[in-house]
This record gives C-alpha cells, sequence and structure tokens, in this order.
C-alpha cells in the first residue's frame, strides 16, 4: 500500500512537471520555435506565453537583407530588439525566433552558441541560454540562400524583450515582423526592415570633422566649383567698373555718339 501511494505522489509531481513545462514552452530563455501553444510556428503567432498581442513599443530590426539574393551566396543578417523592460545584464535580456521559407539560417561571425537551429532544422534560428544575455538584444546570424531557382523567400521573425525575472507575463513586451526577397542579380546593396513604432535613437555622430571627398565631391570638382565661384564674382566686379564708367556723364572715354545723346538730353531737360 505505501508503495502505492509513493508511487502515486511521484505521479502526481510528474505531471505537473510535464504541464508547467509545456506550458511555459514558450517563455524558456534556452530557444524556442515550433508550433508553440497550438497556435501555430512562433515565428508567425508570436510569443503569445508573455502577452497576447504584440507591442509597439519593442522595435524588430532586420538588418542586412539585400534588395535581391543569388543563388547559394551567405548574408550575414543582424537581428536587434529596441524597447521594452529595461536591459537586466545579470539574467535574461530576450530572445528571437527566426524561421525562412527557403535557404538555410546559422550564427554569424563571433556567434557561434549565442544561436542554434531550433530542433537541428536548419531554416529555423533562436537564441541559446548565453544568447539570452546579451548586453544589448543584439544577434548576428548567417542566411544561405537556396542552390537552385525558387523565386521570392519569406523571413518571419519574432522578437522578445524580457525584465529578466524568468516569469513569462505581460511586463515582457514582444513584436514580430515578415519580410522577403527577391531572386535576382545581387548588387551588394542591403537594406533594413522593422516593425515597431520606429522610436530608435541615431547613433551619435563619432567625429565632427568630415571629409569633403567623404560627402561625394572629389577634387576636381571642388576645385572647379572654386574656380566659377570666383570667376562669377570677377564678373560682377567687372561689371559694376562698366556701369561706373562706361555711361558716367563725366567719363571722357566714352564715344562721339553718347556724348551727343547726352547733350540732347541735357537740353531737353532745359526746355
Amino acid at each position: 500500500m505505501n508503495r502505492f501511494v509513493i508511487s502515486y505522489q511521484k505521479a502526481v509531481i510528474l505531471c505537473i512537471v510535464t504541464v508547467f513545462v509545456t506550458g511555459s514552452g514558450q517563455g524558456l530563455h534556452t530557444g524556442i520555435g515550433g508550433d508553440a501553444n497550438s497556435q501555430g510556428d512562433v515565428t508567425m503567432a508570436g510569443c503569445t506565453c508573455h502577452a497576447e498581442q504584440p507591442d509597439n513599443s519593442v522595435t524588430v530590426v532586420l538588418d542586412g537583407i539585400p534588395y535581391h539574393y543569388g543563388l547559394g551566396q551567405e548574408y550575414e543578417l543582424r537581428v536587434q530588439l529596441i524597447g521594452g523592460p529595461a536591459i537586466d545584464t545579470t539574467s535574461q535580456t530576450g530572445g528571437f525566433s527566426m524561421k525562412v521559407s527557403s535557404g538555410t539560417l546559422g550564427p554569424g561571425t563571433g556567434y557561434d552558441g549565442l544561436v542554434q537551429n531550433w530542433e537541428d532544422d536548419s531554416t529555423s534560428l533562436t537564441h541559446t541560454d548565453s544568447g539570452s544575455k546579451t548586453a544589448d538584444r543584439t544577434w548576428v546570424v548567417s542566411w544561405t540562400s537556396p542552390e537552385e531557382v525558387g523565386g521570392a523567400v519569406t523571413f518571419w521573425l519574432a522578437g522578445n524583450a524580457v525584465n529578466g525575472d524568468s516569469i513569462p507575463s505581460e511586463l515582457d513586451r514582444w513584436n514580430r515582423l515578415t519580410t522577403t526577397v527577391d531572386e535576382g542579380s545581387d548588387n551588394g546593396r542591403t537594406r533594413t526592415v522593422f516593425s515597431g513604432n520606429g522610436d530608435i535613437d541615431p547613433p551619435a555622430p563619432i567625429d565632427d570633422h568630415v571629409d569633403i571627398h567623404l560627402m561625394g565631391a572629389e577634387l576636381l570638382a571642388h576645385w572647379l566649383g572654386l574656380l566659377g565661384f570666383i570667376s562669377v564674382f570677377l564678373v560682377i566686379i567687372f561689371c559694376g567698373f562698366f556701369l561706373r564708367y562706361g555711361f558716367s556723364r563725366h567719363y571722357e572715354g566714352r564715344s562721339n555718339l553718347l556724348k551727343l545723346r547726352i547733350k540732347h538730353l541735357r537740353r531737353g531737360d532745359q526746355l
């Protein structure tokens, strides 16, 4: 009888632990992905374990997306969360879940051990335990485009900014985005896609001095512009002297015809 009671107690405890882990699957700091809470893939449904609806106070940024991708090329993308609860560097600060319709995902340069494929799915990526403790809620990921022609590729991304208490709740904030990249000629240009209210502080200038060449003016164009300005200035001076002495009644160098006209005008004034 005692053996039965002990076994029954263990079974109850095991069930409670199983329900707790299953119910909090979307709040795991060791990464998240797949069909969470029976609401669809977390990258599309969002981190609903923390809050039912996305919050635009959290801006999800995906930087480095090419305008067009070439076949079989590797691209480094930067995932960043801005806003939400204040970052606590001593505990979890946030996480993400990312999925692509084609190609493969992996950690970017220097981010091995901070991001991982979800359940060995090369099209799905999420943070690790160490990756949930980043100081700036930023992760660098790598996307390798498909080897064969397949058309546009869709990216799904959900980001969760947490307060670090390890308890999924509405105190945490999350948001998501979806974007596509068309196949074509890759010219090296990239773009930034974000979802949120756009309340992002621009980076402070590194240096007050800006080289004129960095502003797009080549050396020859700079000197030609300066020469043109000096030429205009000299023309204005020349016109001033010409108007001053060319039409003055007291200037002896004017033509006889001009003298005659001035004399005729003076006589008319005296009538």
